[in-house]
């Protein structure tokens, strides 16, 4: 049975590679179910067929020549096309929505990572969230070293993948400089442990904002 549903909410996943966030999104989406709320569920950049031609163009490792501030645009773009085609609607009819990253990633890889002016992505970004509103961010913490090994036997790693180790501290710290900047928003959670006891963490500040408990915050 759902509890207090209301209108749709947004529910963000952040965190370095290696975080678990698709695990994370996916268990999310299960219990959400299970209690009756209707899921949408989708990743960024992607999420419309033209939001994932740009991912194809943003992730692809051929491209070593993408300087830092096409990098920003193309992310701003693809999550401007998201917000309109998909998330929008998919609030006003009432739905829970689950992102797999989202605005804050631009200002911990761009910002942090790329060393980009902060108020320029904000600037941005606002224009392409579209008075989008308060929404609730899971941030999933974890030292990069730990997100390496972790994904130590993948084969092919994306674009960002491959930055350095030194790349992946500053998106860590920029994260968590984040958190403390949008404290009514965002929500730290430490992924170090098992999914299990990861998710549990995750289900308290779901279910404290999707039955008002809890209001969120904007951008």
């Amino acid at each position: 049975m759902v509890e207090n549903r209301g209108k749709g909410k947004f529910i963000t996943f952040e965190g370095p590679d290696g975080a678990g966030k698709t695990t994370q999104i996916q268990l999310t989406e299960d219990v959400l179910e299970k209690r009756g709320y209707p899921v949408v569920r989708m990743r960024e950049p992607g999420g419309t067929r033209l939001s994932e031609a740009i991912r194809q163009l943003l992730l692809d490792p051929s491209y070593k020549e993408m300087s830092a501030a096409t990098e920003a645009l193309l992310y701003a773009a693809a999550r401007a096309q998201l917000v309109n085609e998909v998330i929008l609607p998919a609030l006003a009819a009432g739905k829970v929505v689950l992102c797999d990253r989202f605005v804050d990633s631009s200002l911990a890889y761009q910002g942090y990572g790329r060393s980009l002016d902060l108020e320029r992505l904000r600037m941005v970004n606002g224009f392409a969230l579209n008075k989008l509103g308060a929404f609730r961010t899971i941030l999933l913490d974890l030292p990069p070293e730990e997100g390496f090994r972790r994904s130590a036997d993948k084969i092919e790693r994306d674009r960002l993948e491959q930055e350095s180790l030194s790349f992946h501290r500053r998106v860590r710290e920029g994260y968590l400089r984040l958190a403390d900047s949008f404290p009514e928003r965002i929500r730290v959670v430490d992924a170090s442990g098992e999914p299990e006891s990861v998710q549990e963490q995750i289900e308290k500040h779901v279910l404290k904002y999707l039955t008002g408990r809890d209001p969120g915050g904007s951008f």
